[in-house]
């Protein structure tokens, strides 16, 4: 029997668990790399295009977590976090059969569905299996799965795509998660706790304790905000790199890949640091460090943007990068706190259905449409000027968060 409360297992745990979560980013993030060739075969705009990045996804990610959720903090979350990256890998495979809008639309919405149950759970199992001195750097090592599941969805995609097709792509990273899948639920364990409470506690009892805590809101929407602005550029970086620094598909895949990697990384990493460090003198930091990230990064981010070169461009988008991961650990942190432990998971849903549905649901979207709106004027550069005024929601990120600070500290449940 695994000794579950050992320094060697929580290191085991936690790296399985990392490595669900990077195959939930490879399988969300190859999507971007591969939008100008799929744009080319299948004939669709950017509002399509965006739909399918953002809304095709979100829409049933969004809406079943919650449930989701609270069958993992009633049962097993492990189980539940099996279940869900075998579901999501076999409807990113079938994203290589797809001939037209709606195939493509269906794929997505089933990778939306598995993906629904792999989060939530994976924050209450890390929750339940680290101390809280460390839980906030925990949380970010977890998160470093975005980073990396992006860059080698960015990567992976832009050289299957190069050396074979768009279709391949697809299958070989899909077929590669429904292999982790049993292999990740052999050697991860349920963290003890007491589950007798989860069981007879009604879900409206979460909603109703949330409610009442204005941090809750105010951090939700702020990461909202962000997201809309951070999935939005991850999805659109790549047309953007092709269209107005006319790079070829495998060198987009080199730099986006870099600058997940050698941004994304420490960002996300420096945001556990700041979170046990500072987070634990004072609540209200695990609020103010994001909304001073996102301010920082507004005007680099805008530069990188209207850069005329692609070395400037990356340069430039190596440090606000960084900045835009620094909210993770510490939100994610913070909202872990705001329910008592046994309600963890449908808490951490409630937060990633608001997150993610006006975040990722709308993000690809609405720069796709704007993209589309001023292509008469702009031509090429259409997208270019669309990214640049979605900068706007990093700011109000900023605010929300700032404002969340104060009425953290009182919410925050120990």
């Amino acid at each position: 029997m695994t000794n579950t409360d050992s320094r060697g297992y929580r290191a085991l745990a936690l790296a399985m668990l990392l490595l669900v979560y990077t195959f939930n980013f490879v399988d969300r993030q190859i999507f971007s790399i591969l939008v100008p060739a799929i744009k080319a075969e299948l004939s669709l705009t950017d509002t399509q295009l965006g739909v399918l990045g953002g809304l095709a996804f979100a829409l049933l990610y969004s809406t079943l977590a919650i449930p989701l959720a609270w069958i993992a903090d009633r049962t097993s979350r492990t189980w539940v976090i099996t279940i869900s990256l075998g579901v999501w890998s076999g409807f990113t495979a079938l994203c290589g059969w797809a001939g037209n809008f709606a195939q493509l639309f269906g794929a997505r919405l089933g990778v939306g569905v598995g993906e629904a149950g792999g989060v939530a759970p994976s924050y209450a199992v890390i929750a339940d299996t680290f101390p809280p001195r460390s839980r906030a750097r925990a949380l970010a090592v977890y998160s470093l799965g975005i980073p990396l599941g992006s860059a080698a969805g960015v990567l992976l995609g832009g050289y299957i795509a190069t050396t074979v097709n768009w279709r391949a792509a697809f299958l070989a990273v899909g077929l590669a998660g429904i292999a982790l899948a049993p292999l990740f639920r052999l050697l991860v364990r349920e963290p003890a706790r007491d589950r007798a409470i989860a069981t007879t506690e009604p879900v409206r009892r979460v909603f109703a304790i949330l409610a009442r805590k204005p941090s809750f809101w105010l951090l939700a929407f702020g990461a909202s905000a962000s997201s809309m602005l951070g999935y939005g550029l991850a999805f659109w970086l790549p047309s953007l790199l092709k269209r107005s620094f006319h790079l070829e598909l495998q060198d987009i895949s080199y730099f986006y890949g870099a600058i997940l990697l050698l941004g994304g990384v420490p960002g996300v990493l420096l945001g556990g640091a700041i979170g046990d460090r500072f987070g634990t003198r004072d609540r209200a930091a695990y609020a103010r460090a994001p909304a001073i990230a996102f301010v920082i990064a507004v005007p680099l981010f805008a530069a990188g943007i209207l850069s005329s070169s692609a070395t400037a461009a990356f340069l430039f988008f190596l440090v606000p990068q960084a900045l835009a991961y620094v909210w993770l650990a510490p939100v994610i942190t913070a909202v872990q706190h705001l329910v008592p432990p046994h309600m963890r998971a449908t808490a951490s849903a409630s937060f990633l259905f608001i997150n993610n549905l006006i975040g990722l649901g709308a993000g690809s979207f609405l720069l796709g449409a704007l993209s589309d709106g001023l292509t008469r004027r702009l031509g090429e550069e259409a997208l270019r000027y669309s990214m640049l005024t979605g900068l706007v929601l990093y700011l109000l990120a900023a605010l929300l968060m700032w404002l969340a600070a104060k009425p953290l500290r009182k919410d925050w449940v120990e």
